[in-house]
This record gives C-alpha cells, structure tokens and sequence, in this order.
C-alpha cells in the first residue's frame, strides 16, 4: 500500500467528497517542488486520472490517485485528521521525510531535495 489513511481522515475526506458535484471524483495526493525544504504536498480531489501516468488505490474506503514519479517519495505515508481547540486539519507522516521545515507544510527525501522557495 502506498498511502495509509485512517479513519479521522477518512471520514473526513468522505464528507469533503459529499460537497463535490460529481460521482467519480478522487482524492489526488501527491508532491510538488516548493517550500522551505523543496517539497510540498498536494491535495485535491479530481475526476480524470491518466492510466500511463497515475496510480489508483483505494486507501481505507478513500480512492486514491497518486502519479508515479511520487510514488517513491510518498511510499507508506499517513495522513490524518487532527481536531483542537482552533478547529481541525490534516496531518501527513512521510517515513521518507528526512528534513521538515518548522510548520511542517514542506520536506525533503534521502534521494529527492525538490526546489525550495527563495522567499522561505
């Protein structure tokens, strides 16, 4: 499995899903260069998924597409749903993160640096 998601998230992706206008709509997950560190990860939900270029994998009830140049650098990644006192959002584990920058919104792998922001 490439990507763990538990059921916090799960149920909330779930009602995320409900507000879209579409039946085959997906959580896309994946990176994108930026960042303190290089690297950012991307979330959304689409429709379309290019079958030489993506994966698709259903991750606790949740499908899943994930291109496959990300695969490695997302490989065993969690994503959750933590609530607190000033309301709640996704926390994401990457075990292939060796560096994270302080809001933890941004990181970098052993083999992929990314291209950090200038501004960071």
């Amino acid at each position: 499995m490439i990507l763990n998601i538990t059921d916090a998230a799960s149920s909330q992706i779930k009602e995320m899903m409900k507000e879209e206008e579409t039946e085959n709509i997906r959580l896309r997950f994946g990176v994108k260069g930026g960042g303190c560190s290089g690297l950012s990860y991307a979330m959304g939900f689409e429709e379309d998924i290019n079958e030489e270029l993506d994966v698709l994998e259903d991750a606790n009830g949740i499908p899943v597409v994930i291109h496959r140049q990300d695969v490695p650098i997302i490989e065993g990644t969690t994503i959750d749903f933590k609530q607190n006192m000033m309301g709640g959002g996704f926390t994401i584990d990457n075990p292939n993160a060796i560096v994270s920058c302080g809001c933890g919104s941004s990181f970098k792998t052993a083999t992929n640096a990314g291209t950090p922001d200038e501004n960071c």
